[in-house]
C-alpha cells in the first residue's frame, strides 16, 4: 500500500510538472479582470435589489 502511495505521488509530480500546460501571464491576467469585473457587477447588481427591497419594505411597513 505504501508503494501504491509512492507511485501515485511520482505520477503525479510528472504530471504536473511535464505534462500540463499553464496559462501565460496575460492569459492569466486577463481571466483575473475578467473574473473582477463580473464580480462587481453582481455585487452592484444584488446591492440595487437590496436597496430597492428596502424601499419597498419600508413603504408597505412604515415605522
Amino acid at each position: 500500500m505504501f508503494k501504491k502511495l509512492i507511485t501515485y505521488c511520482k505520477n503525479s509530480y510528472e504530471e504536473l510538472a511535464h505534462k500540463t500546460t499553464w496559462p501565460s501571464r496575460k492569459d492569466l491576467t486577463h481571466s483575473a479582470l475578467i473574473v473582477l469585473t463580473a464580480s462587481i457587477i453582481i455585487a452592484l447588481v444584488v446591492f440595487a435589489m437590496d436597496k430597492i427591497f428596502q424601499f419597498v419594505m419600508t413603504t408597505v411597513y412604515p415605522g
